[in-house]
């Protein structure tokens, strides 16, 4: 069965920068991309970025287009996001998962994670 550990959130000023990680395991979501979500306080959770693991092609959600980038590494399965000049808009607990075709559509596949909090003061 395929497991996600999410890490890397904290809390941060705006304008700060974070790194997240997602490891996977089990199956890993073979022929699947993979991509992060957030789910902010009353909202409903929302698709950031995601990214093909044998290309490497990225698609982003508008939000946060030029600011985050979704990376890779298949030798150790694992998925990172890395965002830049974070805004309070951007606070949310961020999951990752696999992401159904096409990318575009941002579909989440698969169980959720426990997620990792993002705090971004003003």
């Amino acid at each position: 069965q395929e497991q996600l550990v999410e890490s890397g959130g904290g809390l941060v000023q705006a304008g700060s920068s974070l790194r997240l990680s997602c490891a996977a395991s089990g199956r890993t979501f073979s022929g699947y991309g993979m991509g992060w979500f957030r789910q902010a306080p009353g909202k409903e959770r929302e698709f950031v970025a995601a990214i093909v693991r044998s290309s490497g092609f990225t698609f982003y959600a508008d939000s946060v287009k030029g600011r985050f980038t979704i990376s890779r590494d298949n030798t150790k399965s694992t998925i990172d996001l890395q965002m830049n000049s974070l805004k309070p808009e951007d606070t949310a607990v961020y999951y990752c998962n696999a992401v159904g075709w096409p990318l575009s559509k941002g579909t989440p596949i698969g169980p959720w994670g426990q997620g990792t909090q993002v705090t971004v003061s003003s």
